[in-house]
C-alpha cells in the first residue's frame, strides 16, 4: 500500500507561510510598542490592557456580537425553510434552485452590497413600496436595519447550502419509517428531520456567525459610518490612525474570540453527533 503522507507537505508549508507566519507577526505587533524596532523592542501588554478596560470598545465588541447573533438567528429563520422545499424537490428541479441561490455569489460581495445603497435609498425601490403603505418617511439606510438586510442578503446563502446538503443527505427510509410508526408531518419533522440536519445547521451557524462578526465594508457602507462594529475599528487602526500595534491586538481578540466558538461548535455538533 503506497503512502501518501508525503503529498501533504506542500500543503503544510503553504498554510505556514499564508495562515501561521502572519498570525505570528500580528502577534508580535500586539505585544511590541508603538515605535519600536524590529531588532530591539520591548514587549508590553498594554494594547490588550487598553481594549478590556475601556468601556467604547467593549461596547463595539458586544453591538457586533449581537448583530452577528442576529444575522445568525435570521438566516436561520429564513434558510431552513428554503432549504427543506429545496431538499424536497426533483434532483433537476433541486439544481435549478441550488443554482439559483449560489449564482448571485459569482458577483463580488462589495459590488453586492453598494447594489443595496440604492434599494436602501430614500428615493429607492424599497422606500417607495414601503411609501405605498404609508411608511415612505422612515429612513434605512445607514440605519442597523440596513446593516443586518446586507448581512443577511450576502451570508444567507451559506445556511441554505448546509443545511440542504445535510437534508439531502438523510436516509428517506427513515420518513416512511415514521410514518408507518403512525408519526404525523409534524412529528416527523422534531423527531427524524431535524435531529438529523443539525450538522448541517451548526455548520450553517458557523459560516454565517464568523464573518458576520468581523466584517466591516457592509456597516461601513450601509451604516455609513455610524454604526461601527469590530472589525471597523481594526480597519480603523491600521489605516486611519496609524497605530498597528493596538489594532494587531484588537485582531488577535478576535481571533480568540472566534477560535472558542468554533470549539464550541464542534463540541455541540460532535454531542449531536453522538446522540443520533
Amino acid at each position: 500500500m503506497r503512502n501518501f503522507k508525503q503529498l501533504a507537505w506542500p500543503y503544510i508549508v503553504w498554510c505556514a507561510i499564508m495562515l501561521l507566519l502572519p498570525m505570528l507577526l500580528i502577534f508580535a505587533y500586539s505585544v511590541m510598542e508603538q515605535g519600536n524596532e524590529i531588532v530591539h523592542f520591548q514587549l508590553t501588554f498594554d494594547n490588550y490592557i487598553r481594549f478590556f478596560t475601556d468601556p467604547d470598545f467593549l461596547l463595539i465588541l458586544w453591538r457586533s456580537l449581537a448583530i452577528a447573533i442576529k444575522t445568525t438567528i435570521i438566516c436561520l429563520i429564513l434558510g431552513y425553510p428554503i432549504a427543506y422545499f429545496i431538499a424536497n424537490r426533483s434532483d433537476k428541479v433541486r439544481n435549478i434552485l441550488v443554482l439559483c441561490i449560489t449564482l448571485p455569489m459569482w458577483i463580488n460581495m462589495l459590488v453586492r452590497t453598494y447594489a443595496w445603497i440604492g434599494l436602501l435609498s430614500s428615493d429607492g425601490i424599497i422606500s417607495s413600496i414601503l411609501g405605498i403603505f404609508g411608511f415612505g418617511d422612515q429612513e434605512l439606510l445607514y440605519t442597523e436595519t440596513a446593516v443586518l438586510i446586507g448581512m443577511v442578503y450576502n451570508f444567507l446563502p451559506f445556511m441554505i447550502l448546509q443545511i440542504n446538503t445535510a437534508l439531502c443527505k438523510m436516509d428517506k427510509s427513515l420518513l416512511e419509517a415514521s410514518a408507518d410508526l403512525g408519526a404525523n408531518k409534524v412529528q416527523t419533522f422534531l423527531r427524524v428531520v431535524f435531529p438529523l440536519s443539525l450538522s448541517g445547521v451548526v455548520s450553517g451557524i458557523t459560516l454565517v456567525f464568523l464573518p458576520a462578526v468581523s466584517s466591516f465594508f457592509i456597516p461601513k457602507l450601509l451604516g455609513g459610518g455610524q454604526f461601527f462594529l469590530i472589525g471597523n475599528v481594526i480597519e480603523n487602526q491600521f489605516i486611519t490612525v496609524g497605530e498597528w500595534n493596538f489594532g494587531s491586538a484588537i485582531s488577535m481578540i478576535m481571533a480568540a474570540v472566534m477560535m472558542l466558538l468554533m470549539m464550541l461548535v464542534r463540541k455541540v455538533d460532535a454531542k449531536s453527533g453522538k446522540e443520533d
